[in-house]
Parts: structure tokens; C-alpha cells; sequence
């Protein structure tokens, strides 16, 4: 990286960072909190893991602006292992998962973005969008009118104040204008405080205390194994939404390293593993936050709230926080995916509805990302598995030629076979292989098979065409030159 693209990363947009940060910072909380109650640990294993992993992200990753922190798509995984052996080991699989991240990086993982095809892309935004929506809504039960207005009062602010003014982000305004409003009338509304204890401590370098023997590792390996694939996918994904948001380019193997480096960094400080946030991506991003110092300001101003604000963050309203992450929801959402619906092809539709259902179902982003993955894969092939044979007959010579066009291989070739007449009146076969091309053992398998059955009915058989791949793979695994090739013994 040179001096210049440092600067630019670095320094390039201070105010907005810095501001973005901060809005970021108190955002992170509440949810820091909340995923370290899914996990089953103490709310501060959540919030040293933000912390730690925001700051080393800011200097490792490879998609500047985008947030990283403790997320519930890990802690779902991390359940389980927390239950029957303790946090000790949840951090030793911290730092194992960082470990498996920073492999994957190094071996360019990130070169596998590109088969995740849109309409995988677009439910998975969809899903996130869904999913952010609906984990808001359990702050609505029981709750008075005083919530429905702060939380009206807060999107009020954050859509209209950007009309007259964008010198500060709206919603940094929101939580200070509610906060204060919230503190002088006394609502009684539920607090950041109220989520969970808060203790105004750094943390501190410790190895996690557990026997270092192949069971330990018989116990962590599968959830490391997990949590680094599900943290990968949703961080790729995430910078890849970031991309184009921002109209600019990352470099998605340095990232995946970058979050291996910040997992291993978080499990030696007390810390739970994380990934990428879209959430907290999108509040940096609409918010004005472009480069590595928006991420490094959200992880220590969230720490410095802890530490020297506590009193005052304890204070802060949750209802104005429910606002945020609904501008968030609202503004993740591919609105333009529900107008396109009669433009694009039925198969893009259907990936898109069950990349989204699998993911609000099972609340898990990696299954809904791999439901649509393989869905667009079989409607791929079944694309591309349609083979034309033309059929011409030389009545003169007795002569019968086969052009064939298409893409030959496992899922074709019922298809190709159907298409040939071994009962044809005629003496030799000529098959033109000029507009296609053979892929697999199960293309060749299928020439042999039609060679062989013309030669069965006292045809010639000429094999013409091939392009070179085709040619070397037909040479490598044909049958039908062989001596005393025949059908049944194919």
C-alpha cells in the first residue's frame, strides 16, 4: 500500500469518519450485549470482542469503512460449546477460528466471491434486512406510548434533519436529542443499562486456561471450523455490499485475513469471535464513514464510553436505538428487487425467495447463502444441459451426419442419446462435434455407448469435430478404439 492510498484511507474524510464512528460505537453496544447473551457469556466478552476486533480490522482488513465486531450469526454457533465446556474453551476456539481465517485468506479465498451470483446476493441483503427488522420488534412488548414516540421521534430525525443539513449524521443527532429528552421527562423507558452489567475495565492479555491436548482440539476444531466459514461468508459478502455502495473495490483475500488476525487478537483479550456487521456497515456508510479511521473511532469510542462515559451511556434509551437499526433495515433492503420481479428470469426470483425464506427461517446466513448457491447451480446446469442434434441424409452415399451443439456432459447426455436413430437406413454415421464441447467421463462414457450401438447395426462410425480439450479428454478415456470394445463390456 503506498502513501498515498494510506492518506487517503486514513485521512482522507476525518469529520464524517469520525462522527460515523462514534454513531457506530453506540449501535455496537446494545448489540454487543445482546449477542453475548445468545452465547451465553457475560456482556463484556461481546464488547471486549468489538472492541478488539474493530480496532485490528481498521488496520488489517481490506475493505476500509466496513465494521466488524460480535455478531449473532456466530454467537448462534458458539451456543452449544459455551453450555458444555465453559468460556475458556470458547476462547480457545476464538483464536483457533482466527487461525483457520487467516489460512483461508492466505490461499485466497476470496477468488470464490464470484460463484455467488446475484440473485444470491440480493436475498441474502434482503434476509439481513428482515432479520435486523424483527429482532427490533421484542423491544415493543409491553411497552407505552412513550416508546412508539421516542422511536418516531428518532426516525423523524434521522430522514428529515439530512434535508437542511448533513454537516453531522442524523442519527448521531437522534440518539443525543432522545437521550436528553428521555433523561429530563423521566419516561421510565428501558436503557442501554437495562441490556445487561457493564464494567468499566480494559481487557487484559490472558491465554485461555484449558489442557492443551488433541481432545481440546477434538472440541473446538468443528466449531472453529464453523464459525471461520460462516464469519468468512458473511464478511465477504458484507464487503462486497460495501463495494457497492461506495462505488469502489477491496481486496477480499486481505479482509479475510484481516479477520483472522482480529479473531486471534480478540480471543487472547477475553473476547467472543466475530465477522463483519451489514448492519453496522450500512449506519457507517449512510452515515458518512468511508475509510479505516470510522472503524478504529467505533471500536474506541465504544470502549471509551464503557470506560469514562459509563454513567451516562447507561442512560441512553433503547427506543432510540430501535430507530437506528430500522433506518437500517429500510436502507439494506433492495426495494428495486420487489419492481423487478416480471423483468428478470423466473429461475433469479425463486433463488432470490429461497435464499431469503432459508435465512429468516433458520436465522442462520451461511444455510440461506447455500440453499441459493446450490439452487443456482441445478437451474444452471439444467440451462445448459439442452443439446441440439441436426440430422442430415445423403441418400446417394447412404450417408448419415449428426451436428451436434451444445454443452455435453453428466447432465446431458440423456438427452444427446435420445436423438440418434440406431436403426437408421443408412451405411456410415458421421457425429460432428463442431458446436459443442466434451466436459466429463460421462461425455466420453456416452460416445463410446453411440459408437458402439451404430457399429452393433453394421454401421461406420466417424467421430469429427472435437476441439482440442474435447480431443485430448476423448483420446485419454474412449473405449470404443479399443480391441474388443463392445456395448456390454462398456
Amino acid at each position: 500500500m503506498n502513501t498515498q492510498t494510506i492518506k487517503e484511507q486514513w485521512f482522507g474524510n476525518v469529520k464524517n469518519d469520525t462522527l460515523s464512528g462514534m454513531v457506530v460505537a453506540m449501535a455496537l453496544i446494545p448489540e454487543a450485549i445482546a449477542f453475548s447473551i445468545i452465547a451465553g457469556v457475560d456482556p463484556m466478552v461481546g464488547l471486549y470482542a468489538s472492541f478488539c476486533i474493530a480496532v485490528v480490522i481498521a488496520f488489517m482488513g481490506g475493505r476500509p469503512g466496513m465494521i466488524s465486531a460480535a455478531t449473532g450469526a456466530m454467537a448462534l454457533l458458539m451456543v452449544t460449546l459455551v453450555r458444555d465446556h465453559g468460556l475458556e474453551y470458547l476462547l480457545a476456539a476464538t483464536i483457533l477460528t482466527g487461525i483457520l481465517q487467516f489460512v483461508l485468506g492466505a490461499l485466497r479465498v476470496g477468488q470464490f466471491m464470484k460463484f455467488i451470483p446475484r440473485s444470491v446476493m440480493i436475498g441474502f441483503v434482503n434476509a439481513l434486512a428482515i432479520l435486523i427488522f424483527t429482532s427490533q420488534l421484542t423491544h415493543f412488548e409491553g411497552a407505552n406510548w412513550a416508546m412508539y414516540a421516542m422511536v418516531a421521534g428518532s426516525l423523524a430525525i434521522i430522514y428529515i434533519l439530512p434535508k437542511f443539513t448533513k454537516a453531522v449524521p442524523s442519527p448521531l443527532v437522534a440518539i443525543v436529542v432522545m437521550t436528553v429528552i428521555a433523561i429530563s421527562t423521566g419516561t421510565g423507558l428501558k436503557t442501554v443499562g437495562d441490556m445487561g452489567e457493564l464494567s468499566s475495565t480494559l481487557p487484559i492479555f490472558l491465554l485461555p486456561d484449558i489442557p492443551l491436548t488433541f481432545e481440546t482440539l477434538e472440541i473446538i476444531f468443528p466449531i472453529s471450523l464453523a464459525l471461520a466459514f460462516v464469519g468468512l461468508l458473511e464478511s465477504l459478502l458484507t464487503a462486497q455490499i460495501v463495494d457497492d455502495m461506495t462505488d469502489t473495490v477491496s481486496d477480499k483475500n486481505k479482509e479475510a485475513r484481516g479477520q483472522g488476525t482480529a479473531n486471534v487478537v480478540a480471543g487472547l483479550f477475553g473476547g467472543m469471535a466475530g465477522c463483519a456487521m451489514i448492519g453496522q456497515s450500512v449506519i457507517n456508510v449512510s452515515s458518512g464513514g468511508r475509510g479505516r479511521l470510522s472503524t478504529l473511532v467505533a471500536g474506541v469510542f465504544m470502549m471509551l464510553l464503557i470506560i469514562v462515559f459509563n454513567d451516562l451511556l447507561v442512560q441512553i434509551p433503547m427506543a432510540v436505538l430501535v430507530g437506528v437499526m430500522i433506518m437500517v433495515s429500510i436502507g439494506t433492503f433492495d426495494w428495486s428487487s420487489l419492481t423487478r420481479f416480471h423483468k428478470v428470469p423466473i429461475t433469479d426470483t425463486v433463488v432470490m425467495v429461497i435464499t431469503v425464506g432459508t435465512v429468516v427461517k433458520t436465522h442462520d446466513l451461511s444455510k440461506g447463502v447455500l440453499a441459493g448457491v446450490i439452487l443456482s447451480a441445478i437451474f444452471f446446469v439444467a440451462k445448459i444441459s439442452k443439446i441440439h442434434v441436426e440430422e442430415a441424409y445423403e441418400e446417394s452415399t447412404k450417408k448419415l451426419v449428426y451436428q451436434v451443439s451444445g454443452q455435453v456432459f453428466f447432465a446431458s447426455i440423456d438427452n444427446l442419446m435420445k436423438h440418434f436413430d440406431f436403426n437408421a437406413d443408412a451405411k456410415e454415421v458421421v457425429i460432428d462435434f463442431s458446436d459443442s464441447h466434451i466436459w466429463d467421463d460421462s461425455a466420453v462414457a456416452a460416445i463410446d455407448k453411440l459408437v458402439l450401438k451404430f457399429r452393433e447395426h453394421g454401421k461406420k462410425v466417424q467421430i469429427v469435430g472435437l476441439n482440442k480439450d474435447s480431443s485430448q479428454l476423448v483420446k485419454r478415456l474412449a473405449v470404443h478404439n479399443k480391441p474388443n470394445a463392445s456395448v456390454s463390456n462398456h
